[in-house]
């Protein structure tokens, strides 16, 4: 049990958390490229993303892990880029602050979507086979990864250059 619920009871509520904040992060993504705000579908981005984080964190386990590396990283990311958006309305250079530690944050989270989608779909657990407690491999897993990586590190260049928001309160 966690958190009253049954552990696969849980694990949904954790995936439906992350597929909200993934969602809705593309569309603040997309938002940055074309300078718009979206102030109501940003809070709920940085919101959904934290508590993706934060859920992961419940599970149980024995010892630190890999997926808890990551989720430490995106917390102290999120806590940069609310600091940079909230705090400090993006003036100055936490406008690029903002843009790379939000993108990075939900990078991150496509990251681990991308592994859990091998591990759990079959189709895909057949091309890229993991033997317990490591994560997929092999050269289809590499390629979707890598894919991945360049997307997001093109579009936040193309956010940090593009994003000039107006007023962003």
């Amino acid at each position: 049990m966690v958190l009253g619920l049954s552990l696969p009871a849980f694990t949904m509520l954790h995936v439906i958390i992350s597929l909200i904040a993934i969602v809705s992060g593309l569309v603040v993504m997309f938002g940055l490229l074309g300078s718009k705000p979206m102030p109501g579908l940003t809070a709920i981005f940085l919101l959904f993303t934290i508590l993706t984080s934060v859920t992961g964190f419940l599970f149980p386990f024995k010892e630190l892990l890999p997926s808890h590396m990551v989720g430490i990283l995106s917390l102290v990311l999120l806590a940069i880029a609310c600091i940079a958006l909230y705090g400090v309305k993006l003036s100055g250079a936490w406008r690029p602050i903002y843009v790379v530690t939000a993108m990075t944050s939900l990078y991150l989270n496509v990251f681990v979507l991308i592994i859990q989608s091998f591990l759990k779909v079959p189709a895909l657990a057949a091309l890229a086979p993991a033997v317990p407690p490591a994560p997929p491999s092999g050269p289809v897993f590499a390629v979707v990864q890598g894919i991945v990586l360049v997307f997001f590190v093109l579009v936040i260049i193309g956010a940090w250059r593009r994003f000039r928001p107006m007023a962003f309160a």
